[in-house]
């Protein structure tokens, strides 16, 4: 640690370098707004007429710049720019960080920002602000004091977890594709292509549809028995440290395995194979299995009706929109022959194991990475420079 010196964060960037002004020469913007990035990775761009851009759409970035959201720093919004397409503009409720590269490498900084200590430390100091909501100035992270060893460490560290991003987004890139691949066979043959003398059924007649348990009226008795509850917020955004716990004294079918499909029929409407660890299902999620049918078939088949569920779940005229029992009665399916779906299977069943096997892949990388970052970040482990 002896190479490691101490600076004041804001003595080594600039924050909120740039602004769109009245020479700024695109006409349309890709816009990037603060709900759209968790955890560096990007859900969607929104494409405005400048004029038409919502009156956050402001901030301009460069490459290797840092946005990092101001409001609510534990729900993660933050990432890092890289290769960054010309007209690209980011929401006003990020604090843009660049770097005096000459001492601090972005890509160092960037995973220093992101490890849960700093994450924690800025939310406790969002928290405390007077603010409507909790939120940060851009001079609370440039009060930040941090401790950086030489630019070849930096650059040594920087490259041990990016190497580790890196997998783990190629995982993610290739289950969207084979998702988006399995969907597509699946409309050509169960719509394009579906045959008149295949049998249609309800949704609720080819799948057991399991909810979840009231996992308070369960609490773990003992730090041993016990597992972490699977909410919505669990099922959209993986287990945190935050999430609720309940006793493993239930009966078993309500605990939760990777690769199971899950169905969150309230609130959030989504179909997904979980892809995390063990853990207890809670009420407004259905656990799907079947014991005739195989697993593609049911998942697939709830994919295609939730654009369905999503319209009832908000025609129904509460504060939490859902769907009933009674919408999986009325969801219809076609069923081939068994000798058919068993063909079928030959060519789904891989894609469906791949995508759990990816995610068993992504979920072994995400714990190393979250493991060596604090360690490689407090000198604690040490790296050779190459």
């Amino acid at each position: 640690m002896s190479e490691w010196k101490e600076y004041r964060l804001g003595d080594l960037v600039h924050t909120n370098r740039s602004s769109i002004s009245s020479n700024y020469s695109f006409s349309i913007v890709e816009y990037l707004d603060t709900g759209s990035i968790t955890n560096g990775r990007i859900d969607a761009f929104q494409t405005y007429n400048l004029k038409d851009a919502p009156s956050r759409a402001k901030r301009l970035v460069e490459q290797d710049d840092i946005i990092y959201s101001t409001v609510r720093p534990i729900q993660r919004h933050f990432g890092y720019i890289d290769k960054p397409i010309a007209n690209l503009v980011v929401s006003t409720g990020f604090v843009t960080i660049t770097c005096n590269k000459e001492i601090l490498k972005p890509k160092f900084l960037y995973y220093l920002l992101t490890s849960d200590e700093t994450v924690e430390y800025l939310d406790v100091i969002a928290e405390a602000s007077t603010s409507t909501y909790p939120s940060l100035k851009p001079s609370d992270i440039e009060n930040l004091n941090i401790s950086i060893p030489s630019l070849n460490t930096q650059r040594s560290i920087a490259n041990i977890l990016s190497s580790l991003d890196d997998k783990i987004d190629l995982l993610h890139r290739q289950n969207a594709t084979l998702e988006k691949m399995a969907e597509t066979l699946f409309r050509q043959w169960f719509v394009e292509e579906a045959q008149e003398d295949w049998e249609n059924k309800p949704l609720s007649s080819i799948a057991d549809f399991l909810n979840g348990l009231a996992c308070q009226k369960y609490p773990p008795q003992n730090e041993l028995e016990r597992l972490p509850v699977l909410k919505i917020r669990e099922l959209s955004d993986g287990i945190s440290d935050d999430c609720d716990w309940a006793s493993t004294t239930i009966n078993p079918e309500f605990i939760v395995h990777n690769g199971d499909v899950i169905f969150a029929w309230s609130a959030s409407l989504m179909v997904k194979i979980w892809n995390g660890s063990d853990c207890i299902l809670n009420q407004h999620l259905f656990k799907v299995t079947s014991s005739f049918y195989p697993k593609w078939f049911y998942y697939l088949w709830c994919k295609y009706h939730l654009k369905e569920f999503i319209a009832k779940a908000a025609s129904h005229a509460t504060t939490m929109g859902h769907i009933k029992r009674g919408d999986l009665d009325e969801a219809i399916v076609c069923v081939p022959s068994k000798d058919e779906i068993e063909t079928m299977t030959i060519s789904f069943s891989p894609l469906i194991k791949k995508i759990i096997a990816n995610h068993k892949q992504i979920t072994t990388l995400t714990s190393l990475r979250d493991t060596l970052l604090p360690k490689l970040m407090s000198g604690e482990v040490r790296v050779l420079n190459g």
